[in-house]
């Protein structure tokens, strides 16, 4: 069995894009604002079919946390990359968990199977 799973890998390997955001573990650091804290982060494209990244902050639980950058939605072209930042309320720093990353699939683009991603980074 074990050599039969091995072959159908070799005979048909899994092609597996998607994009990446670093820090994996990023830092809210004071801002210049009162109350406010912010970080950076950067994310590279390296999916063909997906130009389009929602960024959404979270709690442990998995649900949003309310957080400010320039863009929610970032248009990222294959093999570009972008950076950001976010700034979050400091009555909000202990809740957040992680910043996360969502593929955005285009409407129009239903003649093919595709899979949304979702990356997330977890703050420290």
């Amino acid at each position: 069995m074990k050599n039969l799973i091995v072959m159908l890998l070799v005979l048909f390997p899994l092609a597996v894009s998607a994009h990446e955001m670093t820090p994996t573990y990023p830092k809210l650091t004071p801002s210049h604002l009162d109350n406010v804290y912010k970080t950076t982060m950067e994310m590279f494209n390296k999916r063909e079919d997906v130009e389009y990244y929602e960024i959404v902050v979270f709690d442990k639980d998995m649900n949003p946390i309310p957080f400010v950058t320039s863009y929610t939605i970032l248009q990222i072209r294959y093999l570009g990359h972008v950076q950001f930042d976010i700034y979050i309320r400091k009555s909000d720093v202990s809740r957040a968990e992680y910043v996360c990353s969502i593929s955005k699939l285009r409407k129009e683009d239903t003649t093919t199977t595709k899979i949304t991603s979702k990356i997330c980074s977890k703050f420290k």
